[in-house]
This record gives C-alpha cells, sequence and structure tokens, in this order.
C-alpha cells in the first residue's frame, strides 16, 4: 500500500498526523497527543485541504495548561467537515414535497367534505329526468353525422323525419322485453326514426329511461352480456313508422337489424332497430354486431343495415352523455 504523499517543499506542515506532532495555534498539551494503539493508517493519507477555516477564530489563550498525566479528554482531533450543500438542497426539496403532499391530501379531503362534493346520486336523478327536461333536438338531433360509419368506413348521413310522444314500454316494447326489463323498471320511452341520404334505409332509435339504480342497471347490463340477450331477436324493440315519410311502411315485419345498450352511467337503455323503406320484409333479422361482421352474406349484412343500427345509436347515445353532463354541472352550481 502506498505511503502518504510528501508534503510540498516549504509548504505549511498538514494539521494531523500519525506521530505525536502537536498541531500549532490549537494549544492543545503535548502530553495528549494521538493515541499510539490507534494510529491512523499511513495508507489513508489526510488530506491537506481540509485545514480548519480561519473564521472560526480558535482561541488562543485557552489558561493554564493541563498537567502532564495521561487524563481523559474530550478534545478530538478530527478534521472539521466541510459543509454539503447538496444534502442542504436535498432536505429542503424533502421538505417542502412533504409539505405539499400534506396539503393536498388536506385539501382533497376538504373537497370531499363539500356538501356539493358528492353528487353522483343527483347527477343520476337529473339523467333519469332528461326524457321530459332535454330539448328534442337535445336527445334527438335534426341530422346525424357518421363519418366512417358505413360499411367500408363509408361516411353516413341521418335525417330525423318523425319523433313520437314519450309514452310507457307496453306502447313501444315487445311484452317480452318489457318483462326482461322490470327488474329496474320503465319510467318513460323516447323514440325517433331516422333515413339515410338515399332514402333507402331507415332507423328507429330509442331510449328506454328505468327506475332502477346503478347496482340494477350494472346487473341488466351483465345480465344481457352474459345471456346475449341482446342478440334474441325475440327481444329486438319495436319499428316506428311515420306516415308520409320515408318510414310510412317500416312497421315491425320491416325490421332487418337491431343494437341494444345498457348504460351503467345512467339509467338508461339505449336501442335501435333499422330495415328497409321499401316495405320489404325480413325473414332473418340479424343483430348488428354479427351483420357487420366480415363475409356476411346476409341481406342485412349486404345492405349496410348492421352500419345503420349501430351507427344512429352510437350518436344518440353520445349526445344523451352529453346532455347528462351538462344536467349534472347544472345542478352542482
Amino acid at each position: 500500500m502506498p505511503g502518504r504523499p510528501a508534503a510540498a517543499p516549504g509548504s505549511p506542515p498538514p494539521h494531523f498526523s500519525t506521530g505525536p506532532h502537536r498541531p500549532t495555534g490549537l494549544g492543545v498539551p503535548t502530553g495528549l497527543g494521538v493515541p499510539t494503539g490507534l494510529g491512523v493508517p499511513t495508507g489513508l493519507g489526510v488530506p491537506t485541504g481540509l485545514g480548519v477555516p480561519t473564521g472560526l477564530g480558535v482561541p488562543t489563550d485557552l489558561g493554564t495548561p493541563l498537567p502532564e498525566a495521561p487524563v481523559e479528554s474530550t478534545v478530538r482531533l478530527r478534521p472539521i467537515r466541510a459543509r454539503r450543500p447538496v444534502r442542504t438542497v436535498a432536505a429542503l426539496v424533502c421538505l417542502v414535497l412533504g409539505l405539499g403532499l400534506t396539503g393536498g391530501a388536506a385539501a382533497g379531503a376538504l373537497i370531499a367534505a363539500r356538501p356539493d362534493g358528492a353528487p353522483a346520486a343527483d347527477r343520476w336523478e337529473q339523467a333519469r329526468e332528461l326524457w321530459h327536461r332535454a330539448p328534442v333536438d337535445t336527445l334527438f338531433p335534426a341530422t346525424l353525422k357518421g363519418s366512417g360509419a358505413g360499411p367500408g368506413r363509408a361516411d353516413r348521413n341521418w335525417t330525423r323525419i318523425a319523433v313520437a310522444p314519450a309514452g310507457t314500454c307496453a306502447d313501444a316494447l315487445d311484452p317480452l322485453l318489457t318483462r326482461t326489463l322490470r327488474p329496474v323498471g320503465c319510467a318513460r320511452v323516447v323514440r325517433a326514426t331516422y333515413r339515410e341520404a338515399t332514402s333507402s334505409l331507415v332507423t328507429t332509435v330509442g331510449m328506454v329511461f328505468t327506475k332502477g339504480d346503478r347496482t340494477r342497471m350494472t346487473a341488466l347490463r351483465d345480465r344481457f352480456t352474459d345471456e346475449r340477450l341482446d342478440r334474441r331477436a325475440d327481444l329486438m324493440p319495436k319499428a316506428l313508422p311515420a306516415p308520409g315519410t320515408a318510414a310510412a311502411r317500416f312497421h315491425d315485419p320491416q325490421r332487418a337489424s337491431w343494437r341494444v345498450s345498457v348504460l351503467t352511467d345512467a339509467p338508461v337503455l339505449v336501442y335501435a332497430v333499422s330495415g328497409f323503406a321499401d316495405g320489404r320484409t325480413v325473414s332473418t333479422p340479424q343483430p348488428a354486431a354479427e351483420a357487420m361482421a366480415p363475409g356476411q352474406t346476409t341481406a342485412p349484412a349486404q345492405s349496410g343495415l348492421g352500419h345503420e343500427a349501430k351507427g344512429v345509436a352510437d350518436r344518440v347515445e353520445r349526445g344523451l352523455r352529453k346532455a347528462a353532463a351538462a344536467a349534472g354541472r347544472e345542478s352542482e352550481q
């Protein structure tokens, strides 16, 4: 192991050494020395640049020297550790972060404790009342734009041609579907019919506003998914014909494809059913999800009626969610 490097000629002696040398200027009695049994390893070397800072002003008159006899002393000849700004900055950063987290948690607790900070139930009830509070054009816009909503991602545009007064489930739905919705109850059903740009295809879209809470709506959604109720033709919603329009001959026998969606963020079931405007009947209606699958050769698939049902239902559903969010914000103000 290499020894301690020698000091440059003419430089002052180091403040600490391994021998009995007594540092000058500290006024430490010679009898104390550094115990030889603890000697500082010569291979480690004591840096010469650490020195005692001159600004500390070590007093030189320490009074009467201590006796020569060996006694215990609390004076330890060790280098004065330089301050480390990095540690100081790190400690300050930790302190600031700690205060920020604590303040954030306290602010969150205050927000959660505010009376208007938990309006989930109110928003749910606001959505339930949209069938008579929201304007018709909000629930069923006069026109719907479906960019990429057609077969092969072709654009579609739909025009509203009929709106029915709010009714009951018995008026708008088949009896079997009404019984299926009994666990959530039926408050009102609102419906409208749209035609696509060529007026050869028509689609009835509806919203069933239920009496159920979030738990019951979630259970109903799970049942529709698990039992594939949304693909049963005997649960297909009714069509809404409109005399004097392209949907004049759109009755139940003309239904070709459909889609049903049970929402869990609002007490609403959204559906759409599509068919031909010329009165053509379809012996085997096909759910929209199946009619849109690649390789399908059925009449609903080839005519794009699955895309019609899904495209119209999706856009009406989005509008409903926006209206529910807006009603919720108004109730919180």
